[in-house]
């Protein structure tokens, strides 16, 4: 699985990207609800993505106001990292008028959040700033410094070129902002995977992996549309170590946590860092593979170094 090699983090003017650290509700309030109010006066379109108990109350403070925001469940939207840059934050920003700028609220992190996503999280947030550079976007980020862990602070002054402090309205320089580091140290080894069936396939035996994956999901319980989004999943990347990846790879499928998870390795490297989670033209030919993967799959986890790339995916039974 390769990619061409891109030199993401530049300037971001226009883009503004400020982390918002709160304590409790009120705080909370007082620093989102006159950020849309202000991009609403400013005939700014704004969208708000946040888990489901923040979502109601930045509604319930809007009132009639909220009818004219794009609001969504973070839960459900971003429940994997990988899906928020495509499939929520570009899906708005390029739905409207060109020129327009744009206004967005987008909490990724939350005290929910397990281990297993949190890399792919710190990876998102980053990541923005490659994405919208150049945009004319301000993209704010809530982080409640009563329930995340310390860690997961210290990544938001890296993450994000500006900060808003616990009871501030002033927005700061972040000293620590180094998005491109906090890319490079998640790009971590994945969990060693539990006993599994394993798989080798070759170009000529790719229908053979993709049965092989399918088989499995439905012996552990997926059905519907999730099988579906397995298989369509394990075809992408598949095909895609048989084309980019070194002409082979080794499919792995178990069980954990109530999930189905797959495993593609093969010996190829993504070297661009926002495959996946880039946009593709409707006119452009190919480039989708892991775009989809990231779109359908509850989780995606991505390790790629000299040695190869895996990518494993997670399905909610």
């Amino acid at each position: 699985m390769t990619a061409a090699v891109t030199e993401p983090f530049g300037p971001l003017e226009p883009f503004v990207h400020p982390a918002l650290f709160y304590r409790d509700e009120q705080e909370y309030l007082d620093g989102t609800v006159p950020f849309v109010r202000e991009g609403l006066a400013a005939g700014e379109p704004v969208a708000v993505a946040v888990p489901g108990k923040k979502l109601e109350l930045i509604r319930d403070a809007l009132g009639d106001a909220a009818g004219s925001v794009r609001l969504l469940d973070m839960r459900e939207a971003g429940r994997n990292p990988g899906r928020i840059i495509p499939g929520v934050l570009r899906a708005f920003a390029d739905s409207q008028p060109p020129g327009s700028r744009v206004r967005i609220i987008g909490e990724p992190i939350w005290a929910g959040r397990s281990d297993l996503e949190y890399p792919a999280c710190a990876q998102h947030e980053a990541l923005i700033n490659a994405s919208f550079q150049g945009r004319a976007a301000t993209i704010l980020c809530p982080y409640d410094v009563e329930q995340l862990p310390e860690h997961v602070l210290a990544d938001a002054y890296a993450t994000h070129p500006t900060v808003i402090r616990s009871g501030s309205r002033l927005m700061q320089d972040s000293d620590a902002y180094a998005p491109g580091d906090i890319v490079a140290r998640y790009n971590e080894p994945l969990p060693p995977a539990p006993e599994a069936l394993t798989f080798a396939f070759d170009a000529e035996s790719l229908s053979a992996a993709r049965h092989v994956a399918v088989g499995e999901g439905s012996r552990h319980g997926l059905t519907g549309v999730k099988l579906d989004d397995l298989a369509l999943a394990m075809a992408e990347l598949t095909t895609n170590s048989v084309v980019h990846g070194g002409g082979t790879g080794v499919l792995r499928v178990w069980t954990e946590d109530g999930h189905v998870v797959c495993e593609v390795r093969d010996e190829g490297r993504l070297a661009d860092v926002l495959v996946g989670r880039r946009p593709v033209p409707r006119d452009q030919r190919g480039g989708r593979g892991l775009l989809l993967v990231n779109l359908i799959a509850d989780l995606v986890r991505v390790h790629t170094g000299d040695s190869g790339t895996a990518v494993r995916c997670w399905f909610a039974r």
